[in-house]
Order: C-alpha cells, then sequence, then structure tokens
C-alpha cells in the first residue's frame, strides 16, 4: 500500500516524513506568501529521504485572509494567519492527485497545539477521514502525531538537526520575520528539544 504525507516543509511535517518514510509527499501552492520557501524546504527533505516529491499549484489567494496573505484576518478568526477552511483545502487537493499514483493513505502532520484550530483536531482529521474512505478509490486520511507536542514528535522521530534546519514555519515571509505565530514556534519548538523552556506562542 502506497503511502503520502501533505508535506509544507515545517518542523512538524519534516519531523513526520522522517519518522514515517511515505513514499509520496505534496508541497501546495495555493496563494500563500511563504509558498516557495515551503517548497524549497519540502523538496531538499524529500531528495534527502528519497521521497517522490510532488508540488501541486492552483492560487486560492482570492479566498483566504490573515498572515498568509500580509491581510487583516476575518471576524470569526482564531488567530492571525487562519485562512478559512484551508486544511480541507489542502487534504482534497493533495488526495485528488495521490488517487493517480495508487496512494490509500495520506499522513497529515498535524499535532496536539493545532487543536487551537477546529480544522487541526483529532475530530476534524477522523471526520475528513470518513468522508475520503467513503468516496471512490478508498484513501484514508491519518493524523499520526496528533497526540503528540512538536516537541515529543521530533523526539520521536529523531530527525537529525541538520534536516530541521531546513524548515520554513514563517507565515509571512520567504524568508523567516521572527515575529510570527509560525517563526515563534519554530524557535520554541527548537528551544525545547535542547532542554530548555520557551514561552508559549499560543
Amino acid at each position: 500500500m502506497s503511502t503520502g504525507i501533505l508535506l509544507s516543509g515545517g518542523i512538524d511535517s519534516i519531523a513526520l516524513a522522517y519518522l514515517k518514510r511515505p513514499k509520496y509527499a505534496f508541497t501546495i501552492n495555493y496563494g500563500q506568501i511563504p509558498a516557495e520557501a515551503e517548497f524549497l524546504a519540502s523538496a531538499a527533505i524529500c531528495n534527502e529521504l528519497n521521497i517522490i516529491h510532488h508540488r501541486i499549484n492552483i492560487d486560492c489567494s482570492s479566498l483566504g485572509s490573515g498572515d498568509l496573505l500580509d491581510q487583516d484576518s476575518i471576524e470569526d478568526s482564531p488567530s492571525s494567519e487562519w485562512w478559512p477552511y484551508r486544511n480541507q483545502l489542502l487534504v482534497t487537493l493533495a488526495v485528488m492527485k495521490a488517487i493517480s499514483l495508487g496512494v490509500k493513505e495520506l499522513m497529515v502532520g498535524s499535532v496536539k497545539s493545532d487543536g487551537f484550530h477546529k480544522d487541526g483536531t483529532e475530530k476534524f482529521y477522523q471526520l475528513l477521514n470518513d468522508l475520503s474512505s467513503y468516496q471512490e478509490g478508498g484513501v484514508s486520511i491519518t493524523s499520526p502525531a496528533i497526540h503528540y507536542t512538536s516537541a515529543e514528535l521530533v523526539r520521536a522521530s529523531n530527525v537529525p538537526d541538520n534536516l530541521l534546519l531546513w524548515a520554513h514555519s514563517c507565515h509571512k515571509s520567504n524568508s523567516p520575520c521572527g515575529n510570527c505565530r509560525g517563526c515563534n514556534k519554530y524557535l520554541q519548538v527548537m528551544y525545547e528539544i535542547k532542554g530548555g523552556a520557551y514561552e508559549s506562542y499560543t
């Protein structure tokens, strides 16, 4: 059974890719500002791990909001980087490509702290799995790291530091801005795995 991963190039998806070694990875440019850096980080990881990498380009920027577009968030946003229905969109786009490759399981790298958004919860991915598995092709959606913190996932994966340094977590730029929630999370996780502590990014 072929497996795939939705690979953003961030610290969580890199650690999960290292741990699970899927056959395929899918990185999506959906119109977000840091798309190019996410792709470069993902491509480097896939090259290192011999994962077949697919880039999907589809411009949904007219439907988004928040930091990923350098815009004000809409009223319902739980955080500054929230993009309405983004995870549902990304999983759907990845599965649309994955099914043609014979993929039967698509993994997503969501972790415990992603439950801050409803589309980062275990229940959300269970519902997506029910929907995807019901349709022709029967691709399952799994979130193997959903009960881990990011630091716990990194430790469990034993991913080398040099691969983590390729991660791109910034929401606002193709170069780390140092002041968004994504950059703060990256700093927190790197500090935690070295035995320190860092002020919460949530």
